[in-house]
């Protein structure tokens, strides 16, 4: 507790001298006012100690993972503060993309072909004047991908790419078919379900740098991508490691909350909108398949995925799609060590539905659930614009993956 009444009473002393030489209040004079503007600081600041500020809960299926992630990823075992003046997870959500900055990243793009004839854009941050890893064979390489219709330009993403470069590692952003700039070629976009295109970017990966290792991590529908692939590939993967962020677990029950009418409002319909947006742009290919026109008039993601997404991959019904697009079927399968990032009042992935049971049958799972964070925000600091909590993690765990991997072998 020495650190906290520290950090209580230098907050109070420089509350009191700020509002003593700033503030004037007319309440039975001054002196009263400030009294009560003190109070009110006080009696939220002890707010926020003892209800905001938590420990996150680490979940998971075996004991050397857990050990190896107290040990070599402290974060997960400290108190996580949340930006007190936006804690509430909605607002961290919507705040995100707005007060954290953007670092400057210089990308090469590739384009790689796919088995349908469609193509693929991968940027890559190549971290040349890597000082810890100047061998760019075997220098270690960090796959990223971005959520629903993310790119390689999301302040997250951006952020991730810095933490790796300070590792001296390689990244490489795979982006979702038609939502980068590039040229739809095929009538075929993306979902959380099908893992085909990622494969491809995988085995590319491995084929382009033979000795480097290589981790993952994942952000949103990303995380629920690489999940799914992890689910299916088993241990037939060259993935040392996989990191997940704020992933929607089962997609019944994140649809379902969203579709609540101010979350409906604040970020359904937004997202939408977005989805429908990236229809039009390739709509000349699009609409020799599908009837673009009824898909523009759909008002939620649900009537989105209804419309184009679950028809474009062959599902006989929407249900059908969004049972296999949700990942936690396919967490016994996982057989790579795998850490999951979720806020425990994330309203795309509610509490209910994060899968802490079938974490604990998989030893190479584990769960990390901080009381707030919202949807991918994490935000932490007074102005949180560099790193954040979910930075953090990131950053421990990739360099605990390549560095002390081989602790990683046979977690069961």
């Amino acid at each position: 507790m020495i650190s906290l009444d520290f950090n209580f009473n230098i907050l109070t002393r420089d509350l009191s001298h700020y509002l003593e030489n700033q503030v004037k209040v007319g309440l039975f004079g001054s002196g009263v006012g400030l009294s009560l503007v003190l109070g009110f600081s006080a009696a939220y600041t002890c707010y926020y100690l003892i209800s905001v500020a938590k420990k996150p809960q680490l979940i998971s299926g075996g004991k050397k993972f857990y050990q190896f992630l107290r040990e070599q990823c402290p974060v997960v075992s400290e108190t996580y503060y949340p930006t007190f003046w936006c804690w509430e997870s909605r607002i961290q959500t919507l705040l995100r993309p707005f007060v954290t900055a953007k670092p400057g990243v210089i990308y090469r793009n590739e384009l790689i072909k796919a088995a349908d004839g469609g193509q693929i854009s991968l940027d890559w941050f190549d971290n040349d004047d890597s000082l810890a890893h100047p061998d760019p064979a075997t220098r270690p390489t960090v796959l990223l991908l971005p959520g629903l219709t993310g790119t390689s330009r999301e302040s997250y993403i951006l952020h991730m790419v810095q933490q790796s470069r300070d590792l001296g590692y390689r990244c490489v952003v795979f982006n979702n078919r038609g939502v980068s700039g590039e040229t739809l070629l095929t009538p075929r976009t993306y979902c959380a379900a099908n893992t085909e295109d990622l494969e491809a970017v995988i085995e590319h990966i491995q084929r382009t740098n033979e000795a480097a290792p290589v981790m993952a991590a994942g952000v949103s529908m990303g995380g629920m991508m690489l999940a799914n692939y992890l689910g299916r590939k088993g241990q037939e993967t060259c993935l040392k490691g996989v990191v997940v962020f704020s992933a929607g677990w089962d997609v019944f029950e994140c649809t379902a909350s969203l579709e609540k009418p101010l979350d409906r409002f604040l970020f359904n319909s937004y997202l939408t909108s977005c989805l429908q947006a990236s229809v039009h742009r390739h709509r000349p290919v699009l609409e020799k398949c599908y009837d673009i026109d009824h898909v523009m008039k759909a008002k939620t993601i649900r009537e989105f995925d209804e419309r184009f997404t679950s028809i474009m991959f062959g599902y006989p019904t929407n249900d059908d799609y969004y049972h296999d697009a949700s990942p936690v079927h396919r967490l016994k399968s996982v057989q790579v060590p795998m850490l999951c990032l979720n806020a425990a009042d994330d309203v795309f992935s509610p509490s209910h539905a994060i899968p802490v049971e079938a974490v604990k049958q998989n030893p190479n799972l584990a769960l990390l659930i901080t009381c707030h964070g919202g949807h991918i925000g994490f935000l932490e600091g007074l102005w949180p614009r560099q790193s954040t909590y979910m930075d953090r993690v990131f950053k421990q765990f990739a360099k605990a993956v390549i560095e002390q991997g081989s602790r990683l072998k046979d977690l069961s």
